[in-house]
């Protein structure tokens, strides 16, 4: 079963990825990665959230969790597409974006998974307040 719903949710992941790229396409044109740059920083802030939000959950299957944390945010997001992007922006002298783009992911990644895990303790703080 697991091997199913993971496999179901990294397809669901894939494709947000994919049409993401067609939204930032319609209105970004710059030599920023800003695809997968937003993919990666929207991955580490919803991955953060699931990690400390559904051990929480009394009901929740695990391997739901797996499916969502593994297939979903592990299919929509994507260090080898930031890797190759990154070699491409050196290879082509742009050095300068190349070191922004790589510190920008890594302090991002880092900023927006401890707001997801900020968030999620928010949020089981709201729902234990709301039960009580």
């Amino acid at each position: 079963m697991v091997y199913v719903v993971v496999g179901l949710a990294g397809i669901v992941g894939a494709l947000l990825r994919y049409y993401l790229g067609l939204f930032v396409s319609g209105w970004w044109s710059g030599l920023f990665p800003m695809a997968t740059w937003l993919a990666n920083m929207i991955g580490c802030f919803v991955l953060g959230w699931l990690t400390v939000y559904l051990p929480r959950l009394n009901n929740l299957p695990s391997y739901v969790a797996t499916a969502l944390g593994t297939g979903l945010v592990g299919s929509f997001t994507t260090f080898s597409t930031f890797s190759v992007e990154t070699v491409q922006l050196l290879r082509t002298s742009h050095w300068e974006m190349a070191l922004f783009y790589v510190v920008l992911s890594l302090c991002g990644g880092l900023a927006m998974s401890w707001l997801g895990f900020r968030f999620g303790q928010g949020s089981l703080r709201t729902q234990k307040e709301t039960a009580e």
